[in-house]
């Protein structure tokens, strides 16, 4: 069994937190990942390694697309006792219109821009892993940095 938290190169890592490739009950990529941090943050378990970008990156651009704050799903979470009330209250700030291929397409091509794949090389040579081709997105990056991919 993999332990929830190790030190690595970015800082403590969380490996109890879903890939950012595993869908919502909705279909939205990031989503239950986005979730499960806010679960943390309020427990008071995100280590400052994840808070540099809690509700920012992957989380903020969730939120763009869906119209909303990050801070609306924050309570959503914090005012819900099980995943029916959860999903409830995100339906009533979501949009009716989800759009999750436009999402879910989006997100697994971060780093695949002219400006994503430079950003996305540099941290990869950062962690020590420019020769690495298989890491092609910053989901991928994610996935590497908690153990999904090897």
């Amino acid at each position: 069994m993999i332990p929830s938290k190790n030190e690595g190169k970015t800082g403590v890592i969380l490996y109890d937190l879903p890939s950012p490739y595993v869908p919502h009950r909705c279909g939205l990529l990031h989503l239950p990942r986005f979730i499960a941090k806010i679960k943390k943050h309020l427990a008071g378990e995100l280590p400052q390694s994840y808070q540099r970008n809690f509700t920012k990156g992957f989380d903020g651009f969730l939120c763009l697309h869906l119209g909303i704050q990050p801070a609306q799903v924050i309570e959503a979470v914090k005012q819900s006792g099980s995943d029916e009330q959860l999903d409830a209250a995100l339906k009533k700030i979501f949009p009716a219109d989800l759009r999750v291929h436009v999402w879910n397409r989006e997100m697994v091509q971060k780093g695949m821009s002219e400006v994503g794949r430079e950003s996305l090389e540099k941290a990869k040579a950062d962690l020590g892993l420019a020769e690495r081709q298989d890491i092609r997105s910053f989901a991928d990056m994610i996935d590497y940095d908690e153990g999904r991919i090897d």
